[in-house]
């Protein structure tokens, strides 16, 4: 068999695809070319102007993977500006200030100020490529612009058109100050330097202006640069541009600023317009057939965007670029492995180099024996990596579906050692009576790291559990469960379609035989025939952990379970009693006497990958209707998926809709789009 030719292991998953670029099956659009990009325009809010650097009552936007970010501000302040930047370049992110560059604009004749926010602003409007706002009164038009030129500056543009009958001259400064976060100002050769106590991370804020003088007072926490005046004849149009970089010591201060001073405003927008309105162009005309409607775009324009505001260059201790899994929320400022192998498959739909990097960012920590970290993070002062447990087994899906993309063999050959390492570290770490059935677990010996380990912190199968040592450093869950041993079936079917793409013929025959073995023993032992559900059973799998939670339709989507099992579930999964509720598909039973939405976490909330496990393994047992029904109502019932505006949530409330927990997630971000997409 040809190495690019359809692969079909067990009749239910294609893993490698020779596919053409005019398949006829794909949706037709009449989207115009460049009309892409206008399906962002205001698809999240980012109108803030932070009360204090803790405020994180809004959003904010960043892009080309920078450690900082912007938002709108409001009338409060009359700030002509923008908001910030917010800095996740120190502590756990934090505002920088209420706005780090505002301009001062007013009448050399009468010092009068030559715009007012509350009065004079016409709109604010961003999109996925940059932020915009206009202010106009009887003698300006005013426009600032702010666009990304690099992961370490943003470039503030603002240009002035005198729009009455007479000229114009015109006293500008720009100002600012930092809040009392440890920061302090000094003067650059070309405008303002900014250093943290916090972070090794440098700050600077040039102007191609020309500066008539710099001052810098309140313990170096403010500054003024007063540019020479500007004079405008009537309809006469002048800029002010203004950089912001923040850099950190592994990449060149020189090299940035060489490129700052040579760069072309109107260039850089233009080619980040280009660059978001393909990518976006790749998404909305990839969807579904039944997912047509505007309304739809919209969903998978936020979820773009909310993917590329958790988007990080390498810095301090990542050694590849990465998401967030919320930029937004204290304790997400890192990259977890589990949450890495989605948002990869999500990014692959339009961004195969980022999707690429997400995985090499976690395969970079991979110890020698195969295991794979937890989390890992920028700066281990405030966060330590963590080696207590790894996450569920979903690499080698990561892989194969970026590598069904582009087919990009040498991705494969790259990751392949890698992935068959990581897979068979399981077998020799986490399967307790040596029966071919692995557990979760932890290497440090506790419990709560075991559980973390799922990936299912709190899930009410592993209430009663206990730990159990295997070997020094190795330690199992006193209970095998359904949800890993069917990741690792799929696994075992990928590695056998990416061996085969590399000609490996005997290591692919392997890893098939194997999965069809492990598919008999999960069918076997994990299906309760009564119940017509999947469970956890204890590790002689003679007990069944009883509880319907999401594990049980996993061998669903990892195409495990026979016909006859997925139909037992299918009928629960679409019960209003039990899984169809307002979001479909939560973690936990509606019935169960433990289902607690609001403090359970993974006791009851929905979880959107969860929910499209749920709806893709209707799908691979040919219940396309029900899949159909049951996407439709995930996105309609779960709050501010859609409409513009409010944030993709890390999960939602299965009963009301109402948004849980972190905002901005970038898994829930990631699966909207696998649901959206055509596969």
């Amino acid at each position: 068999m040809n190495k690019n030719s359809i692969i079909k292991h067990f009749g239910f998953m294609v893993l490698i695809l020779s596919f053409s670029c005019n398949d006829s099956s794909k949706p037709k659009t009449t989207t115009p070319a460049t009309d892409y990009l206008n399906y962002s325009q205001n698809i999240l809010d980012y109108r803030i102007t932070p009360k204090d650097s803790l405020d994180k009552s809004g959003l904010m936007f960043s892009d080309q993977g920078a450690w900082f970010a912007y938002s709108f501000p409001k009338s409060d302040d009359n700030i002509i500006g923008f908001s910030g930047p917010f800095l996740m370049t120190q502590q756990n992110g934090i505002w920088s200030s209420k706005s780090l560059s505002r301009l001062k604009l007013s009448s050399i004749t009468s010092n009068a100020p030559l715009v007012d926010f509350k009065n004079d602003l016409v709109y604010q409007n961003s999109y996925a490529s940059h932020l915009e706002q206009e202010f106009k009164n009887d003698n300006v038009t005013l426009k600032q612009t702010l666009v990304f030129s690099s992961g370490h500056t943003a470039i503030q543009n603002t240009t002035i058109t005198n729009v009455s009958q007479h000229p114009l001259e015109i006293k500008a400064n720009v100002l600012g100050e930092v809040t009392d976060i440890q920061i302090s100002l000094s003067k650059g050769s070309t405008g303002i330097k900014i250093i943290s106590e916090k972070s090794p991370a440098i700050g600077f804020i040039n102007t191609s202006n020309t500066i008539k003088s710099i001052g810098i007072i309140e313990d170096n926490r403010f500054y003024n640069m007063t540019l020479n005046p500007l004079t405008l004849k009537p309809n006469e149009t002048k800029t002010i541009s203004v950089a912001q970089t923040f850099i950190f010591p592994q990449y060149s201060w020189k090299a940035e600023k060489k490129h700052i001073e040579t760069l072309n405003f109107d260039s850089i927008l233009d080619t980040r317009k280009e660059e978001k309105n393909n990518q976006l162009k790749s998404l909305i005309n990839n969807r579904k057939p039944q997912f047509k409607d505007t309304k739809y775009a919209e969903v998978l324009a936020k979820a773009h965007l909310t993917l590329q505001n958790n988007w990080r260059i390498p810095a301090g201790e990542l050694t590849f670029e990465g998401l967030f899994p919320s930029y937004h929320y204290t304790w997400f400022h890192g990259f977890w492995s589990w949450d890495s192998w989605k948002h990869a498959v999500g990014l692959s739909y339009y961004d195969i180099d980022l999707a690429k990097n997400q995985m090499r960012a976690m395969f970079d920590f991979q110890r020698e024996d195969g295991f794979i970290v937890d989390c890992i993070y920028r700066d281990t002062t405030i966060e330590a990596h963590n080696y207590r447990d790894t996450k569920p087994p979903l690499s080698a899906w990561a892989v194969a579906e970026i590598y069904e993309k582009d087919e990009d063999i040498e991705f494969v050959k790259e990751f392949y050692p890698m992935l068959k390492k990581y897979h068979q570290w399981w077998y020799k770490n986490r399967d307790h009576d040596q029966d071919g059935l692995c557990e979760f677990g932890s290497t440090d010996g506790t419990l709560v790291a075991a559980k973390w380990e799922s990936g299912m912190d709190n899930a009410i199968r592993f209430d009663d559990s206990k730990i159990l040592k295997n070997s020094e450093g190795a330690y199992s869950l006193n209970q095998e469960s359904v949800d890993l041993n069917a990741y690792l079936h799929a696994e075992k079917v990928y590695l056998s379609a990416l061996a085969l793409a590399l000609n490996y013929t005997k290591e692919s025959e392997q890893f098939a035989s194997e999965a069809e073995k492990l598919k008999i023993k999960i069918q076997e032992q994990f299906f309760d025939t009564q119940d017509g559900w999947f469970y956890d059973t204890t590790l002689k799998g003679d007990k069944f952990i009883k509880g319907e939670g999401s594990e049980g339709w996993t061998a669903l989507w990892t195409g495990t379970a026979t016909q006859e099992q997925a139909n037992a579930v299918k009928l629960k999964l679409m019960n209003p009693e039990k899984f169809y509720t307002k979001v479909p598909f939560q973690t936990m039973s509606a019935d169960h006497n433990r289902f607690d939405p609001l403090e359970g976490y993974w006791r009851g909330p929905n979880w959107l990958d969860q929910a499209y496990f749920g709806v893709k393994g209707l799908r691979n047992y040919g219940f396309d209707d029900a899949a159909n029904k049951a996407g439709f109502q995930i996105i309609k019932g779960a709050n501010g998926i859609l409409g513009k505006g409010a944030s993709i949530r890390e999960n939602y409330h299965p009963l009301t809709g109402e948004g849980l927990n972190a905002e901005n997630f970038s898994w829930s971000a990631a699966h909207l789009i696998m649901l959206l997409q055509n596969d």
